[in-house]
């Protein structure tokens, strides 16, 4: 972001953090927090002042789980670093962590240069990198020193897409080893892949190929499974995992059992897990498509465990798995064969006000937990040690929010460069109004103000802080 930013005052919000909440201003200077108190107007010269009275005034969120300009499945995913980020800072989500994965066969390097070149200039919001491992020589190995140096502080894993990204226990073990070294995170994609393909082609051969075989081939105890020997693997390791998209009751309880032997796991969720169940596959038609990652949706029980694991704790953060594609021209690839609809869906915009909405109002979950597990906890296990609260020193990524104001998600109003919402229609109370990066308003009243392409920042993590 070039030139020097304005100073600016917001007057009288009500500032919430993971621990406190008060009534409040908050003065920004040159891109930081400089100050928070009451009537900052009599000790400070303000260039702007922005009145937040009625507004709660949060941390810009941070999403540790996105899929940007990703090839995937013979496609790409619809929304590059330009419109995802976009997306993003509408909804309140001022940093991501993205995943540069290694193509087979390549180095760590050239993996990370390439998305590089995805995101730098394009991305309109701040962005760093998890790196995803696919093949482990040993010169990849030899790597991993240089990657953490580069700000690279986590590395994910796949326990399924057999022939593609799955790698096997020994391999993943390697990379255990080597990541804690380092004080790396691995993050892992957690499902048996040879359970999921033995099911896949189980269903192929007796022809059973709409979107609903998809979920059934994606069972909860794959999940269950390869969450708990991945978490076996690390205690043996020492290595500090972060399961990704956690969707089932079964797996979020492998994990609350793992943290009585005082192993280091973190649990990550997303919203369609906490808000859908599995009826959506039974749309009529090809509309089941649209529903279609991995792990699938699960049932309202599970549903049910996580927001009960939220609220408990043992669930540490809400990441949204952003990886969209359009139902026509991408989706529809596999309306013959579900093992040919690109697994993913959009998300990014709607993830505070939907967790804002069929959370907090609906008493599932307090407004302190939803700054931590939105904002607070992804900065401090992913080493963003200037994201993730308002506190002075901090970079002013700050959310203006109105909570009573409703509005009804649609495609036809959403920022996603895509052309369907798993939310159609649905009804949220909470509006994000507007929007700081980095000391400089990018939202204003619900409209983009200044944004230039390329104005986001790469951001460069810390390793681990075991103190977390």
């Amino acid at each position: 972001m070039s030139g020097k930013s304005k100073t600016i005052l917001i007057r009288n919000g009500h500032i919430w953090n993971a621990s406190d909440d008060f009534i409040g201003d908050i003065f920004v200077n040159d891109g930081k927090i400089a100050a928070i108190g009451n009537n900052l107007k009599e000790h400070f010269q303000v260039e702007e002042i922005i009145d937040a009275d009625g507004l709660y005034v949060f941390p810009g969120g941070v999403d540790p789980h996105t899929h940007l300009d990703l090839p995937f499945m013979g496609t790409f995913s619809a929304d590059d670093f330009e419109t995802g980020t976009l997306a993003g800072l509408y909804g309140g989500t001022t940093s991501i962590v993205d995943l540069a994965l290694q193509s087979r066969g390549s180095s760590l390097s050239d993996c990370i240069s390439h998305w590089h070149e995805k995101a730098d200039g394009k991305a309109v919001g701040d962005y760093a990198f998890h790196c995803g491992i696919t093949d482990f020589p040993e010169e990849v190995k030899k790597e991993f020193p240089d990657v953490v140096k580069e700000g690279i502080t986590s590395f994910k894993v796949f326990m399924a897409y057999k022939g593609v990204l799955m790698i096997d226990d020994r391999l993943l073990l390697g990379v255990m080893e080597e990541a804690r070294k380092y004080g790396a995170v691995i993050t892992v994609h957690a499902e048996n892949g040879d359970m999921v393909d033995a099911m896949v082609a189980k269903y192929k051969k007796e022809k059973r190929l709409t979107p609903e075989y998809h979920a059934l081939a994606h069972p909860a105890s794959a999940e269950a499974e390869a969450a708990g020997r991945v978490m076996d693997l690390a205690f043996h390791t020492g290595a500090v995992v972060y399961l990704v998209h956690t969707s089932c009751r079964e797996a979020l309880k492998k994990a609350q059992q793992n943290y009585q032997r005082n192993q280091r796991v973190f649990v990550e969720t997303c919203p369609q897990y906490l808000l859908l169940d599995d009826s959506v596959y039974k749309k009529p038609g090809f509309e089941g498509a649209k529903y279609v990652m991995s792990p699938p949706i699960r049932t309202k029980q599970d549903q049910e465990a996580l927001w009960a694991g939220l609220q408990s704790g043992n669930v540490q953060t809400i990441g949204t798995d952003y990886c969209p594609f359009n139902f026509v021209g991408q989706k529809d690839m596999g309306k013959e064969d579900f093992t040919k609809i690109p697994n993913g869906a959009p998300g990014i915009e709607h993830r505070l006000e939907l967790l804002f909405s069929e959370g907090v109002l609906k008493n599932r979950i307090t407004l302190n937990r939803l700054v931590e597990v939105l904002c607070t906890n992804p900065a401090a296990i992913f080493g963003l040690s200037t994201k993730g609260s308002l506190m002075v020193g901090k970079d002013a990524d700050i959310v203006l929010f109105n909570p009573d104001e409703t509005h009804t998600i649609s495609s036809s109003t959403h920022h996603h460069n895509v052309d369907n919402s798993i939310y159609e229609g649905w009804s949220v109370t909470g509006k994000v109004k507007t929007v700081l990066s980095n000391g400089k308003v990018v939202i204003r009243e619900g409209k983009a103000d200044e944004i230039s392409k390329g104005q986001g920042r790469y951001l460069r993590r810390k390793p681990y802080n075991f103190a977390y």
